[in-house]
Order: structure tokens, then C-alpha cells, then sequence
């Protein structure tokens, strides 16, 4: 029987597997995006807004800084025996002008990565109980593909 995938955090991402995206907002009165989403105040600190609208952020961006954990995150994560290494990017999603950090994607080291580079964000397992996987969101380099049969 399949586990059940559900969200690590509630409300930060949707869970379209294909399609997945980050859930922020947008100030109504300047235009601020911010992720999380805001709820109280303006991130801007020249804004006095406190009116939001949630918005799904792009889908892709490029990496802007890099390093690997080295040691092991706090919760959420829950970390697999023996701990293994991974690399985080900080990724500037061009649209909303706002930089996202993340997981990279499993098998993609630090040594393979580089400012910017353009990432993708996709959905990975954080961790497994007996009856659920859940779910995070991870970055992916995007692969550029070679032209052919004429494209």
C-alpha cells in the first residue's frame, strides 16, 4: 500500500506534483513579496501596508549563493542514520525580486553547482513515518537541452 504524501509544512507550497510552487504574498499597497507569506506587516520597512494577497512565486529562478549542510538541521528535518551531507542554494526568483533558500535536490553536490545557475523548484521526500511521506520543497538545476529535429 502506498503512503499518503503530505506537506512537512502546511501551507508553504502546493502539492502539484507537476507544477509544484512556493505559496507567498504580495502587499496590496507596495507590491512587496514576501515568503512565507506575510500576515501583520509589510516586509518592506518603508511600507506601512498590512493588507495581503497570496500568490503562488516562480517556479524557477537562479542560484544566487551555495554551501552544504555539514551538520544537521533542526526540525522539520529528520535526518536519515547515518547523516549525510547536502547541498542548500539560495535561489533569486527573478519576478518577485526576493531570494528563496533550499534544499537541493539529492545526487547534485556543491561541487556541481555555481552562481547563477537556473534552478527549478520540484517536490522531495523530507522524510517517511509508517503511513506518510513528507514532503518538502527542493531546488533542481535545470538541464538545457540540446536542440534537435530542427527546434
Amino acid at each position: 500500500m502506498a503512503k499518503e504524501r503530505v506537506p512537512a509544512l502546511e501551507g508553504w507550497f502546493t502539492m502539484d506534483e507537476q507544477a509544484p510552487a512556493l505559496l507567498g504574498s504580495r502587499c496590496t499597497l507596495c507590491g512587496t513579496y514576501s515568503f512565507p507569506g506575510e500576515t501583520h506587516f509589510c516586509a518592506n520597512p518603508r511600507c506601512v501596508g498590512t493588507e495581503f494577497e497570496s500568490v503562488e512565486l516562480s517556479r524557477r529562478g537562479r542560484v544566487w549563493s551555495y554551501t552544504d549542510a555539514r551538520y544537521q538541521p533542526p526540525p522539520p528535518y529528520v535526518p536519515a542514520e547515518p547523516y549525510v551531507p547536502f547541498a542548500i542554494a539560495a535561489v533569486e526568483l527573478a519576478a518577485e525580486k526576493m531570494v528563496v533558500m533550499g534544499q537541493v535536490v539529492p545526487g547534485v553536490s556543491v561541487e556541481e553547482l555555481s552562481v547563477g545557475v537556473e534552478v527549478e523548484l520540484v517536490l522531495d521526500t523530507l522524510y517517511e513515518d509508517d503511513d506518510h511521506e513528507y514532503l518538502v520543497w527542493k531546488w533542481r538545476p535545470v538541464v538545457a537541452h540540446k536542440a534537435t529535429g530542427g527546434r
